[in-house]
């Protein structure tokens, strides 16, 4: 070849790959927080879910209507007593390391799941054997009855179960893994990977669709992009303005302030991303006083007013639940008001007099308070000082989410390091019911931070998932309900709507509840 020649095959080559670089689709992403850590068991936070349905996949997921759907399983087969189970996983199933996915994988991912999540132990707890069948196949046998077998293995937040190769799965849950390998749509840029600034993600070219279509968070994941930038961009006015500019593609919950100026411009689409809106969770720590008295946890109940947090967080009024006590949120099939008091509105005297029942000594009393989140830090700031009014004398640290994901891990006193309360915000998923609702489980040992200790609230629990007829279900809910607003391992501090907002190029986005961008196009 010339030398002429040589140089012309040089240039045609550099025109390609830069066309090519040209025509790649890079789909840019502002969610509630930036990635923090990458381990979808070890921790319970929104932003590793998040992270792990774009790396990883599921046995089962939940359609539209809620219900349980194979996923990564091809088939299954149950005895006529439900005690007996056998689930077949698709072929042709791979890793992002190019190794197969087997069943050795998926009961490895079940167990070091189990060890974590809620919904795990309750189904562990019922569990007799857990064991491979052939590279394809294994089965579940329980040793007690548990009518939500598939539903638990669809559990898609707190710690969602999502399949990972066993040599990472063997990891010991309370051991954060660090290796993103898995088989799901997308595949992690770790290189790329700055924390407080992005993560990317690239489209996992082997992957294997479902062929139905995509449905709620089950069916085919088709990915239509090249690459994924989830954009730290923690404050609201930044990144409304980034989206506005065409800087950004989409932002997951806009701060309630900016709603406005983005629905008057005409090349931004607000949409609920979640239907049935977002629950505001004050979680109380139960191993430290004052809380540690369930007379000081119930003299919250006269301090907050739900429609106050609302307020303070800008929550426009068409998209407040101005009062809402349930514990599996209102206007959902599950919605009850057994054993509900306090919340409506604030009582400092009736707080104040619990309070001096309780011995509480005047201490101060630690709110961690996440300020990178607009809602988060509106509401803690309300509510602390409805507090300081309702009797407690408050000290609120300023820190943001990540941080509070961490300390709230401590046990310690207040004066070394540890904590009384703090706000996170809940979707209908994490609070859909007495299994799944991972903040009402007091199991004493094993439970989550702030470690509420109950066994009649546990074993009414037990008793609504053991229960195969529904209409029986129902009934032991109220009992569960009641219970709760006895035990108080958590209390609703207000319930709301919001809208996800992206730009009008943006095609295929849909109602998850979870953000997942898989059938999403760029136009």
């Amino acid at each position: 070849m010339s030398r002429l020649s040589r140089l012309l095959a040089t240039a045609a080559l550099g025109a390609s790959l830069a066309a090519t670089a040209a025509a790649e689709t890079t789909l840019k992403v502002v969610l509630i927080n930036d990635l923090g850590s990458l381990d979808p068991v070890q921790s319970t936070a929104a932003f590793v879910r998040n992270h792990g349905f774009m790396v990883y996949d599921q046995l089962f997921a939940l359609d539209s209507k809620g219900e349980a759907q194979p996923q990564m399983v091809e088939r299954f087969e149950r005895s006529a007593d439900g005690m007996a189970w056998r689930f077949t996983l698709r072929e042709g199933l791979a890793f992002h390391d190019g190794t197969p996915v087997r069943a050795t994988d998926a009961v490895a991912s079940i167990r070091r799941w189990a060890r974590r999540d809620v919904v795990g132990r309750a189904l562990a707890a019922a569990t007799a054997s857990l064991e491979v069948v052939d590279d394809r196949s294994f089965s579940l046998t329980l040793s007690r009855p548990f009518a939500l077998v598939t539903e638990a293995l669809a559990r898609p937040t707190a710690s969602a179960l999502f399949v990972m190769p066993e040599r990472l799965a063997a990891t010991p849950a309370t051991t954060a893994i660090t290796d993103a390998t898995g088989s799901g749509p997308f595949v992690f840029q770790r290189a790329e990977w700055r924390s407080g600034d992005r993560a990317v993600y690239r489209r996992n070219a082997a992957y294997r669709p479902r062929p139905e279509p995509a449905d709620g968070l089950a069916g085919g994941k088709v990915v239509k992009i090249d690459r994924l930038e989830w954009i730290a961009m923690p404050d609201a006015s930044t990144a409304a303005a980034a989206l506005q500019a065409g800087e950004i593609d989409f932002i997951e919950q806009p701060s309630p302030d900016v709603i406005p100026l983005l629905e008057r411009n005409r090349n931004v689409r607000m949409f609920a991303l979640n239907p049935a809106g977002f629950m505001v969770w004050l979680r109380p720590n139960h191993a430290v006083a004052p809380f540690d008295n369930p007379k000081a946890r119930r003299a919250l109940l006269h301090m907050v007013n739900q429609q106050e947090n609302l307020q303070a967080a800008g929550v426009r009024p068409s998209e407040q639940v101005p009062y809402c006590p349930a514990y599996f949120l209102c206007g959902t099939p599950l919605e009850s008001h057994a054993g509900a008091e306090g919340l409506r509105e604030a009582d400092p005297a009736r707080s104040r007099a619990l309070l001096q029942e309780a011995g509480y000594d005047g201490r101060k009393v630690v709110f961690l308070n996440a300020t990178d989140s607009a809602i988060n830090n509106a509401v803690t700031l309300t509510m602390a000082a409805a507090m300081q009014r309702g009797g407690l004398t408050m000290d609120v640290p300023a820190m943001d989410w990540a941080t509070v994901t961490q300390r709230r891990n401590r046990k310690e006193p207040q004066d070394q390091g540890g904590w009384n309360l703090f706000v996170t915000v809940a979707n209908v998923l994490d609070a859909q019911n007495p299994l799944t609702n991972l903040y009402l489980a007091s199991p004493c040992e094993g439970g989550l931070a702030g470690w509420p200790c109950d066994a009649e609230l546990e074993t009414l629990r037990r008793s609504w998932w053991e229960e195969p007829d529904t209409a029986k279900r129902k009934a032991i809910l109220e009992a569960v309900h009641a219970r709760a607003y006895q035990v108080l391992p958590y209390i609703n501090a207000g319930q709301f709507r919001t809208l996800a907002a992206h730009r009008v190029n943006i095609e295929g986005l849909r109602p998850t509840t979870i953000p997942v961008f898989w059938g999403v196009e760029k136009k």
